[in-house]
């Protein structure tokens, strides 16, 4: 099994790629089967981003904060460990956003694509899902369109679903929604195409977020699901990716 170790700037997780590249030798990313994350959750997005059309699996072990993505880190036994743990396989979102100049910006995210008001005014958005409006005006400080891997993230504070990962379904949740003030938020078909345009863009600006890629002054932003894209997270047996978002439906 060929290995190859990233690892964020956190001394802790530099230290421990020295360690292990000095136990299990390192290979480069291009040609390893395997690239072991070590760092925190927002680490492990950074790694998936970079292999986004790679055919490697990730495997991230937590030698940061935030450590939902990743595994226990261990020395011992990491290729038995990495040779018996299971896949994780998810799809990213594309977004698509026009700024007020006209200019497109096109990124993709892993978590979650979300669209925030710029200033103290509220935003007001119109909600589109596969080309029927849905919602005329939603005046809130946000809204986002999140993925299954991502709606234990940012989507789970904003009081949104948490998604089984197997679910074929995508949350649409608001952030702080003004009027209507009831609306909690749609899960949607993962073949949805959702657009969101902003009204009063002058006096309101928004910007478009998709993961940690930010486009300032977006009038109209589109999303979809990337099926083609396939992302393959390793962990633990006994301790899948879909067991940890179970088990966080019951955290009390």
């Amino acid at each position: 099994m060929r290995l190859a170790f990233a690892a964020s700037d956190r001394p802790e997780a530099q230290e421990a790629r020295e360690r292990l590249i000095a136990r299990y030798g390192c290979h480069p990313a291009a040609e390893a089967d395997v690239v072991v994350a070590l760092g925190g959750d927002g680490f492990m997005l950074e790694v998936l981003h970079a292999h986004l059309r790679s055919t490697c699996s990730i495997y991230g072990m937590n030698r940061g904060s935030v450590g939902f993505l990743m595994n226990d880190y261990a020395e011992e036994g990491l290729l038995e460990r990495i040779a018996t743990s299971e896949k994780a396989i998810t799809h990213p979102l594309s977004m698509e956003a026009v700024d007020a100049t006209g200019a497109v910006h096109q990124a993709v995210a892993i978590n979650e694509v979300s669209l925030l008001r710029q200033t103290h005014q509220t935003a007001k958005l119109r909600v589109s899902i596969d080309n029927k409006v849905r919602m005329e005006e939603l005046v809130c400080d946000g809204v986002m369109v999140a993925t299954p891997a991502g709606s234990t993230a940012y989507n789970l504070s904003a009081h949104g679903p948490i998604i089984p990962i197997a679910a074929q379904v995508l949350a649409l949740t608001p952030i702080s929604a003004f009027r209507p003030r009831r609306w909690r938020g749609a899960l949607l078909s993962h073949t949805a195409r959702v657009m969101i345009e902003v009204l009063e863009p002058e006096k309101r600006p928004v910007s478009a977020v998709a993961d940690n890629y930010e486009v300032r002054r977006v009038r109209r932003v589109e999303i979809a699901e990337t099926r083609h894209i396939d992302l393959v997270m390793l962990f633990d047996a006994g301790r899948s990716l879909e067991e940890r978002v179970l088990a966080e439906q019951f955290q009390s």
